[in-house]
């Protein structure tokens, strides 16, 4: 079992920055992938970037340069640094764990709002 915990989300406008967090707690060691999500009102819940546990990164086209993950093994917790954010990228963010063996946890989402 892998429990995730989302935090950082709030309320900015457009132009500024947030730091979202994923606090990572449980049994399964065998977690080789991080990723975050996003989803708007009405719209199905899209990949937002990836990190493997070997530092690889992925991160689709809307955000790339504006955002990027990162990881503090220390703490079990994957960051997602938001930086330019525009009104589009209004949605709750949500992080998910792939384990070796092909489960996903995904955390409880944490609502971002850009105002123009």
């Amino acid at each position: 079992q892998v429990q995730l915990v989302e935090s950082g989300g709030g309320l900015v406008q457009a132009g500024g920055s947030l730091r979202l967090s994923c606090a990572a707690s449980g049994s399964d060691f065998s977690v080789y992938l991080m990723a975050w999500y996003r989803e708007s009102p009405g719209k199905q819940r899209d990949l937002v970037a990836t990190e493997t546990n070997r530092g690889s990164t992925f991160y689709v086209d809307s955000v790339k340069g504006r955002f990027t993950v990162s990881r503090d093994n220390a703490k079990n917790t994957v960051y997602l640094q938001m930086n330019s954010l525009k009104p589009e990228d209004t949605a709750v963010y949500y992080c998910k764990a792939r384990t070796a063996f092909g489960r996903d946890y995904w955390g409880q989402g944490t609502q971002v709002t850009v105002s123009s």
